[in-house]
């Protein structure tokens, strides 16, 4: 039995991860502050006694025993994100620092989950791990986006001049159930539009593509990594090079909730990325993962707690 701590346990990835690695025979420290985890994600576990959940915000300090950690503390969607950018910056720098700080006095193996964000809008297509990326520092989204970037770099600093055990993923479009409803995202955006008949919002063209990643397929490429040779740092990109336009999702929605909504276009935010695939070569290869679910079977599944809320 392994002691995980596992930072944003409480979110919507951190709360399946938990829930996975309790299954494994692990005892399970979540921490989170819940900006954006909600307790209920959760609730299930709280009588199992090899789990433990801390009320924390990861910018300040603190000290934890473990011989893992999984540091998924960090608001994920634009919504959320942007709502205090001062903040997100801080998370994933300074929450970082302290997680890497915490690993180094007791000798953990940490994992970072970041983000596909740090391609920006790619030039390159699909995004293979070498590629640096087309990140405005400046915009709106830079706080999430400079902010992941930033963390890669602490945790390959403390690699190599404090020896610390890492891995780095960097994590394509997921969805799948406990997403919140009111994330902006835009699986949750549709399927919540869909189920109310109401107007599909589609932003652009909806001609730009993304790549959607089931999050047990996530959950079991992140144990995958965590669990490889310690010379295995990454960053390796974990997602599904499945490639849908977002006019192709809008409509699979529509055809799998019986929804009578129509599409409508808005106008594109800025620095949104025209394309999003991963390369996931390094993952088939160094982890022998890959995902297995289709977009038509994860949405169902989704579509199916979405009812539910």
């Amino acid at each position: 039995m392994k002691r995980i701590l596992v930072t944003g346990g409480a979110g919507f990835l951190g709360s399946h991860l938990c829930e996975k690695l309790l299954e494994l025979g692990n005892e399970v420290i979540c921490v989170d502050n819940f900006f954006t985890g909600q307790k209920k994600n959760i609730v299930h576990l709280l009588d199992n006694p090899f789990f433990e959940l801390i009320r924390h915000d990861v910018t300040n300090p603190f000290q934890v025993e473990s011989d893992e950690i999984y540091n998924l503390a960090c608001p994920a969607s634009p919504i959320h994100y942007q709502f205090d950018a001062i903040q997100t910056v801080k998370t994933s720098v300074m929450g970082s620092i302290n997680v890497l700080g915490l690993a180094k006095r007791t000798n953990a193996k940490v994992l970072q989950a970041s983000t596909s964000e740090v391609y920006g809008d790619p030039a390159i297509h699909p995004q293979p791990e070498e590629y640096w990326g087309n990140v405005n520092p400046i915009g709106l989204r830079s706080c999430y986006d400079e902010g992941k970037r930033c963390a890669e770099t602490l945790f390959f600093d403390y690699h190599r001049q404090n020896g610390v055990a890492i891995k780095v993923i960097r994590i394509f479009n997921t969805y799948g159930p406990r997403m919140h409803p009111n994330d902006g995202r835009v699986v949750s955006n549709f399927i919540m539009q869909a189920l109310r008949n109401e107007d599909i919002t589609i932003y652009g063209s909806g001609e730009q593509t993304r790549s959607f990643c089931y999050c047990d397929d996530l959950i079991d490429g992140m144990i995958a990594m965590m669990a490889s040779d310690d010379s295995i740092t990454g960053p390796i990109n974990i997602g599904n090079p499945g490639e849908f336009s977002i006019n192709e999702l809008a409509e699979l929605v529509i055809e799998l909730t019986g929804s009578k909504s129509r599409i409508i276009h808005q106008e594109l935010p800025s620095d949104d990325p025209k394309q999003r695939r991963p390369d996931i070569t390094k993952a088939k290869e160094l982890l022998d993962w890959e995902p297995i679910i289709p977009l038509r079977e994860g949405l169902i599944k989704t579509i199916e707690y979405f009812k539910t809320i």
